[in-house]
């Protein structure tokens, strides 16, 4: 995992390395308060185009008693209807995202089987263990406070596609069938927040 991690902020860093282009470093103010780490840094490529590469860290092993792991690297390309890193933006994403989660449907204490020869279990006691490619689009606004700050208010929507396996927390067993892996897909909002920008040069 660490490496991984590693080998995620590289990339990332990287994408503000070498450029005589204006680049803008972001970080989310909405998830910062409860320990979740969301990092950007926005380029001019040319004219009303730019290019967002986005970290978001959620480290926790337990908050509030569910796993919420997620390490999600993305790229965004916008397009800005006015001039580069003002005002309204749409764009398109791609991103990568690994997990260690239990999904917000398995916080009750609701008995779950997965078939009709398996164990019941708790779903409080269930977490998913996987990774998802996400690709969606991106729009939102940014607020020019002086020459060197911004706020960037965001959303995006996309298709996850994922690929995971189930275990039980206490027993450390899988609960669904230990010969597969399961696959989902679903349209979900996945990134969004308030970023406060410093405009680098």
């Amino acid at each position: 995992m660490l490496r991984s991690l590693f080998f995620i902020i590289s990339i990332f860093i990287s994408i503000t390395a070498f450029s005589q282009e204006k680049i803008l470093l972001k970080g989310n103010t909405v998830f910062l308060p409860v320990g979740v780490f969301n990092f950007a840094a926005e380029k001019q490529i040319k004219k009303n185009y730019t290019l967002q590469g986005e970290l978001f860290i959620s480290p926790w092993k337990s908050f509030a008693t569910h796993q919420a792991q997620i390490y999600m690297l993305g790229i965004d390309g916008r397009y800005y209807f006015g001039e580069n890193f003002k005002k309204w933006y749409l764009g398109a994403n791609i991103s990568y995202m690994r997990f260690i989660v239990q999904k917000m449907n398995y916080w009750s204490d609701i008995p779950y089987q997965f078939d009709e020869n398996s164990p019941v279990y708790i779903t409080s006691d269930l977490y998913q263990d996987g990774y998802s490619f996400i690709f969606g689009a991106v729009g939102g606004y940014q607020w020019e406070l002086n020459e060197k700050w911004n706020l960037d208010f965001y959303l995006g929507v996309g298709n996850s596609q994922s690929v995971y396996k189930g275990y039980h927390e206490k027993l450390k067993i899988r609960y669904d069938d230990p010969n597969k892996t399961n696959r989902s897909g679903e349209w979900i909002p996945y990134k969004g927040g308030v970023m406060l920008v410093y405009k680098l040069n």
